[in-house]
């Protein structure tokens, strides 16, 4: 039989690279499956430590072959070589975080109320529940992130950290950069002395093994970072399941930003702007897309300096084929609408992928009448909507869809002025902020990134930050078991020394 083969595209010059990577059969993807079943059985009755100690072992092996790394990803990806240190070095303080969070098993939620025999007029039976690990996981690559969302990103870490095997669905623009991750995890778990199912990964040119992927019965939650096409698309493929399981999709959103008076007068205010409109090339989740202010003298004098701003600014190659054409056809559509107007576009670099910066502008009422307008478009580009009065603007934030972020930039007098506004950001989005632009996610135990539907399909999750593992988990309760049963955060003695609620409340005591 005669195996199939794909390659990948270098942007800069358009052409292919020469390593060729061998695509996964329908048999293949079976037979991972089923090895990731058989692991979960041995690896979901790992300790924290013992899953801390591998993560630690991936951030290792993948930092003594950063250098490789860095050769593979930039041409697969024609990002700039600080970009790719900077992702990598993420990607290891990623792993290294879910180290902590497994070691420490607090997120398992240990709770117990006691028995209470003698209550009357019935008995109280022994309670205690916490947190178990859901089973195989399908985490799919992510485009514009090579590494911190793709093979060992957040979604395999943190799936890993909880107990969870992963198959990875290996994006295709970066297959060279997934294949060194894949094999520093091999590496990992052989180190580590623990079943080679624990993690595995599929290649597959289309859409066929991805679909057949999370339809599998073997597999028991997704998490997908992608385009709003492609996880709506998967996520009713889950929903049609017989046994319908979770999906954690990360689909993008427009990220508005909110300019007070103040904030159209601060002379920091344009380069910060132009700077996040194009960090990556525009091609992060979090990009600013809309700009929201109130029409006047000094809302005139902004857009005049953004225009002349990026018209100074520099473009770059994106990822793939895929994003340069859907960008192009949009800032095309653009430049034919009547509804809003191109106010200006940035120097093409050299590069067979190269875009262009741009910026449209757009009144309030037009925005209003045109939903479109609204919609994502993924690349250095960002729409400026001004707004007759604060009316407008909040009817603006009312008709707008879920955002993984939505920031304000001004005083705080100003902020309690407009309280309001701020009130519905909170039902519209994951993550706001003042003062600051949305491109950034930091990593740590407070972060959310997520938000309502179609950011997100799980808007009460994060797919960034500590709370990220329990995506991956259930709660279970065991009534009246005896203590050898029971998990170690539910017994008596608490072996863990870890922090558990008490009949109600949180102590590290043994009962």
């Amino acid at each position: 039989m005669t195996l199939k083969t794909t390659k990948t595209l270098n942007p800069r010059t358009g052409n292919f690279l020469a390593q060729e990577y061998v695509l996964s059969t329908p048999e293949e993807l079976n037979e991972k499956v089923t090895d990731a079943q058989l692991a979960f059985m041995v690896y979901r009755n790992t300790s924290g430590n013992e899953r801390a100690i591998l993560l630690e072992t991936i951030a290792d092996e993948i930092e003594a072959v950063k250098e490789e790394i860095l050769g593979i990803t930039t041409l697969e990806t024609g990002l700039p070589a600080g970009r790719i240190q900077g992702e990598t070095g993420r990607t290891l303080g990623q792993l290294r975080l879910f180290a902590e969070v497994a070691q420490d098993e607090f997120w398992v939620e240990a709770v117990i109320d006691t028995a209470l025999p003698d209550r009357q007029p019935l008995p109280k039976s022994d309670i205690r529940k916490c947190l178990v690990p859901l089973g195989p996981v399908a985490v799919f690559g992510a485009s514009n992130f090579p590494l911190a969302f793709s093979t060992a990103g957040g979604d395999t870490a943190a799936a890993l950290a909880s107990g969870n095997p992963v198959i990875v669905k290996a994006h295709n623009s970066h297959l060279g950069t997934h294949q060194c991750i894949a094999a520093a995890i091999a590496r990992a778990l052989e180190r580590c002395n623990l079943p080679k199912g624990i993690f595995s990964s599929i290649i597959d040119e289309g859409y066929e093994l991805g679909a057949a992927l999370v339809q599998h019965p073997g597999i028991k939650a997704v998490g997908f970072t992608g385009s709003y096409n492609g996880g709506t698309a998967l996520l009713d493929l889950v929903s049609k399941r017989k046994d319908p399981i979770p999906f954690y999709g990360e689909m993008g959103s427009v990220n508005p930003i909110v300019l007070l008076p103040s904030a159209l007068e601060d002379p920091k205010m344009v380069p910060t702007l132009i700077s996040s409109i194009n960090m990556g090339v525009g091609q992060f989740c979090t990009n600013p897309g809309l700009i929201l202010a109130i029409e006047g003298e000094a809302a005139q004098h902004f857009c005049s300096k953004m225009t002349d701003a990026i018209e100074q600014t520099l473009g770059e190659v994106v990822l793939n084929r895929a994003i340069y054409d859907k960008y192009e056809a949009s800032i095309a559509e653009i430049s034919s609408e009547k509804a809003c107007a191109l106010l200006g576009q940035g120097t093409k670099a050299q590069g067979a992928l190269a875009v262009q910066p741009s910026l449209a502008l757009t009144s309030g009422k037009k925005f209003l009448a045109h939903p479109k307008m609204a919609q994502e478009i993924f690349g250095p580009y960002s729409l400026i909507v001004l707004c007759e009065h604060h009316e407008e603007l909040a009817e603006i934030l009312m008709q707008i869809e879920g955002q993984l972020t939505l920031s304000f930039m001004g005083e705080e007098s100003e902020f309690e002025e407009q309280a309001h506004l701020i009130a519905l950001a909170q039902e519209k989005a994951g993550r706001i902020i003042f003062n600051g632009v949305p491109t950034g996610v930091e990593v740590g135990y407070a972060m959310i990134h997520g938000g309502p539907f179609p950011a997100t399909t799980a808007p009460n999750s994060t797919s960034v930050g500590a709370d990220a593992i329990k995506r991956f988990a259930r709660p279970v309760c065991f009534q009246d078991a005896p203590q050898s049963l029971l998990p170690m955060s539910l017994q008596n003695e608490n072996p863990l020394e870890i922090f558990r609620k008490i009949n109600g409340k949180w102590s590290q005591d043994k009962i």
